[in-house]
């Protein structure tokens, strides 16, 4: 996997699709801090709230490297790529996202109950100077599927089987390319600080044998009742190694 540092933001991200990169690890003398909104703005204001915090704080925009997304419903694959052509001018706009590729690090999920009227944000992270010793990264969300393939529906793992094989096979393949990640940024499940599962199907049947013994619950897991944001995926994990984190 393909790793690429952003001047003047902090880090390095794995290359990834045009919506997002694979994850995003600090640089040396820098961390990541993640900051989680209390009102979930909508996409637009929470934009302009992110740019005058960072501002607050002296930092570049291009510090930051990660977010977190809870949209309405799921998305056919047009209705996703037209968000996403919309989301990426911002980071443009910022100096982040150039000649198509995006080093932001994302999740966007559906709530399946009390979801928002129009996409939100959930959470953001950043990068700042800091002699802090411990890896510092954002693994982005990911379903069980292969990305950057032309289309998602005909490479989705077990698609249309949510019985308890179909769920392991689909949490497995999510796993997996959850490692491959963590490996690429040089950490592994042992650096993380928290984990978040996405999935509105019983986790049970893989819990013990998977997200256990695998080392991906090792510091226990956040189990979010939503849906990936694809329809047709029903699975999504996401991870991450920070510090510092920060209610807004």
């Amino acid at each position: 996997m393909t790793t690429h540092e952003v001047s003047g933001g902090g880090y390095r991200y794995l290359e990834g699709v045009f919506q997002y990169s694979g994850g995003v690890r600090a640089v040396e003398g820098y961390r990541l801090e993640r900051v989680r909104f209390r009102d979930l703005p909508v996409v637009s204001e929470g934009f302009e709230r992110i740019e005058r915090y960072l501002g607050d704080l002296g930092l570049p925009l291009t510090s930051f490297c990660a977010c977190e997304l809870r949209s309405p419903a799921q998305f056919t694959e047009a209705g996703f790529r037209s968000f996403n052509e919309g989301y990426v001018k911002t980071l443009e706009r910022w100096g982040i996202f150039r000649d198509g590729l995006n080093p932001v690090a994302r999740s966007n999920v559906c709530p399946e109950i009390d979801p928002p009227a129009a996409p939100v944000f959930h959470a953001f992270s950043f990068a700042r100077p800091s002699g802090a010793a411990a890896p510092s990264f954002v693994i982005a969300g990911s379903g069980e599927v292969t990305e950057g393939r032309g289309n998602y529906r005909d490479h989705i793992v077990a698609y249309g089987d949510t019985s308890p094989a179909g769920m392991k096979q689909k949490a497995r393949c999510v796993l997996d390319e959850m490692e491959r990640r963590l490996g690429a940024l040089g950490v592994g499940w042992k650096d993380t600080t928290d984990t978040q599962v996405y999935t509105v199907f019983d986790v049970h049947s893989y819990l013990a044998d998977d997200l256990v013994r695998r080392g991906a619950a090792s510091r226990g897991f956040s189990w979010h009742f939503c849906r990936p944001p694809i329809l047709g995926l029903e699975f999504e994990m996401d991870c991450r190694g920070v510090a510092t984190e920060v209610m807004l």
